[in-house]
């Protein structure tokens, strides 16, 4: 039979069309645009974007401090030059690759946190990242911190939602779970085939009510793919200088699905985004510039656009990994898993500048970093400061705030 001519009423009457719809919508792109519609969050919420840094990000060659001569001695083929870095003072200065987190910087919405850990710091990556997607440094527990936030505020799987492929532990909670929704989103029929399939979703006058259930169902889902964008992935090619195509980071394509979900009023108040690769056990120095440069360009962009909206003005962007890395480089132009590192908290809405103390380079704890802020306050700061809930019901009772917030 011709796509063209193809009758909707039989295509919706004999082909299933509303369980195919449910089915194509995936597993709550859809719903996300309904509740969008329906119950967009009110203008002015604060919004929580969560970076994940997989592998152990190397603090002390992305927060460089330069102008410290036991950095020079720890690491000779490593370090950076002082006239290398993007000066922040202090004698610090960011990786060279991080050119547009500089300029958040110095328009002050850019917060450096330092010497982050918790007590008695665990070397294993999958230790690591348990401890601080859980926020529960003393024992396992099944709970993320933001899963317990879902569970005590409302219960809502939109509220919370993973563009990374798999659900994180952060957002598994003890009776509510964030949505992991797939960054590949919507993708239609084109063509002809296509072309009828939209014109399926018109009214049309003294159809029973399941067929104008199902036809309203298809104008929903090509509303949906319109507002959410085609399938999206690390391949995607975006035009470049000089006309040329450059591939758009895995990272971009996650924040850039969060842009769009913010700009459109998503009911959702926190999104986890990842990028991995961290674990530079050898020729660490150009394998991180070129995974900070890619980090940075996803971040920097996401921020300018955020800071074009009123409601991403709303939005603060925390970006963290597992640990550090020790102090001395390894045999192989690398380092070794540590423990302290920094955290970058960056929006329109941040209280630019250095938070806590930088770790002293000469007093170590076996090699390593002497942890000098505790994770759980930069979380308690964002339970509190941008998503308007008490920290000691998430994380338990004793934990301070950081000033990291300008509102």
């Amino acid at each position: 039979m011709n796509a063209l001519t193809l009758s909707r009423r039989r295509f919706l009457t004999y082909s299933g069309a509303a369980a195919a719809v449910a089915a194509a919508g995936g597993i709550g792109w859809k719903e996300l645009a309904d509740r969008t519609r329906s119950d967009p969050l009110p203008p002015g919420t604060g919004v929580l974007v969560t970076v994940t840094l997989y592998g152990g990000n190397d603090g002390l060659n992305t927060v460089v401090p330069a102008a410290d001569p036991a950095y020079q001695s720890a690491r000779p083929d490593l370090a950076y030059a002082e006239h290398e870095v993007l000066d922040l003072g202090e004698g610090l200065g960011l990786n060279p690759g991080m050119a547009g987190l500089k300029a958040s910087w110095d328009a002050g919405t850019l917060a450096v946190v330092r010497g982050v850990s918790y007590p008695q710091p665990d070397h294993s990556h999958f230790r690591s990242m348990d401890i601080w997607q859980t926020a529960t440094p003393d024992h396992p527990v099944n709970t993320g911190w933001i899963g317990r936030w879902l569970d005590g505020n409302g219960r809502d799987p939109l509220k919370a939602i993973s563009l990374d492929p798999v659900l994180p532990p952060m957002l598994a909670g003890a009776t509510t779970a964030g949505a992991a929704l797939p960054l590949s989103g919507l993708a239609l029929t084109k063509g002809a085939l296509g072309t009828a399939f939209a014109a399926m979703g018109g009214a049309s006058d003294g159809e029973p009510g399941p067929q104008a259930v199902a036809a309203r169902s298809i104008t929903d889902l090509h509303r949906t793919v319109a507002t959410l964008g085609p399938a999206v992935d690390a391949t995607t090619a975006a035009p470049g200088a000089g006309g040329k195509k450059a591939a758009t980071s895995q990272l971009a394509a996650q924040l850039d699905v969060v842009a769009r979900c913010v700009e459109m009023g998503a009911p959702s108040r926190v999104y986890s985004a990842s990028v991995g690769g961290f674990d530079t056990h050898a020729d660490e120095r150009s394998t991180q510039q070129r995974l900070l440069t890619e980090v940075d360009a996803a971040v920097s962009g996401f921020l300018t656009r955020m800071a074009g909206t009123d409601r991403g003005r709303h939005v603060v962007l925390m970006a963290y990994s597992e640990f550090g890395r020790r102090v001395a480089a390894n045999a192989n132009e690398g380092t070794d898993h540590g423990t302290a590192g920094p955290v970058l908290v960056a929006g329109a809405g941040v209280k630019g500048g250095f938070v806590g103390e930088q770790p002293s380079l000469t007093d170590l704890d076996d090699g390593d970093l002497k942890p000098t802020t505790d994770f759980r306050d930069v979380y308690a700061t964002m339970l509190s400061g941008v998503l308007g809930s008490d920290p000691a019901q998430v994380l338990g009772p004793g934990r301070s705030t950081l000033p990291l917030l300008s509102t």
